[in-house]
């Protein structure tokens, strides 16, 4: 599969997960255009205004139409179809996830001459902005905010670009990797071993001062 196929399956992707998110939020039609389109070049637009590129160039004719017939044919699908993106959602995701982020670090490279920094930067953004803003528009906790992965796949795609790899063959082969990556973290739930990320142990009780008063707190201490 070329490069280009996997990066118009992960626009359609990006697209169908922000309209599946307002369906489960039980929005209009309305909410399901605005958040598939806000997945779709949300990213993008925040990844334009770090590097100076004019937000205008984003819109490419074959991109737009791509997405509004995805999301068009998403409004006319009957509700059952959102159990069957749930199952397969993040798979198509992942595809998304490193496409888009390619595409970040690629176009970064282009302004600032492989400027490492920039290019996460713009990797980053491109990879996980449309989804945050997603989210946030959705009442939602962002996803790429609580789970590590996103955040090291859009470097890693970043420092392959960095390194070099930019051939069909090899962006094919970056995008496999990262789908691998981010579907063995999810069967896993691999997490980094931070002090931020420990887990809920059991729950004890401590007395807070307040004047006079005593107020009883909740807390949950690591587990060993």
């Amino acid at each position: 599969m070329s490069w280009i196929a996997l990066h118009f399956i992960g626009i359609i992707s990006y697209a169908a997960s922000g309209a599946f998110v307002a369906l489960e939020a039980e929005y209009s039609f309305v909410g399901v255009f605005a958040l598939g389109l806000t997945t779709a070049f949300g990213g993008g637009i925040v990844r334009n205004l770090i590097i100076g590129v004019p937000v205008s160039e984003l819109w490419d004719h074959s991109i737009i139409l791509t997405v509004l017939i995805t999301l068009t044919f998403i409004v006319l699908l009957p509700l059952k179809w959102i159990n069957h993106w749930k199952r397969w959602g993040l798979f198509f995701d992942s595809i998304g996830l490193a496409s888009f982020a390619l595409q970040g670090a690629m176009s970064a490279q282009e302004v600032f001459s492989n400027d490492l920094g920039i290019m996460v930067l713009a990797s980053m953004f491109t990879g996980v902005g449309g989804g945050m803003i997603r989210d946030i528009i959705a009442a939602r906790k962002p996803l790429a905010l609580k789970e590590e992965i996103h955040a090291i796949l859009t470097i890693l795609c970043a420092i392959c670009i960095w390194l070099g790899w930019n051939t069909p063959i090899q962006l094919t082969l970056i995008v496999l990797i990262v789908i691998a990556l981010r579907m063995s973290a999810i069967r896993y739930q691999w997490r980094l071993h931070l002090p931020c990320n420990h887990k809920k142990g059991r729950k004890t009780q401590i007395r807070i001062s307040l004047g006079r008063k005593f107020i009883e707190k909740p807390i949950y201490e690591k587990s060993k």
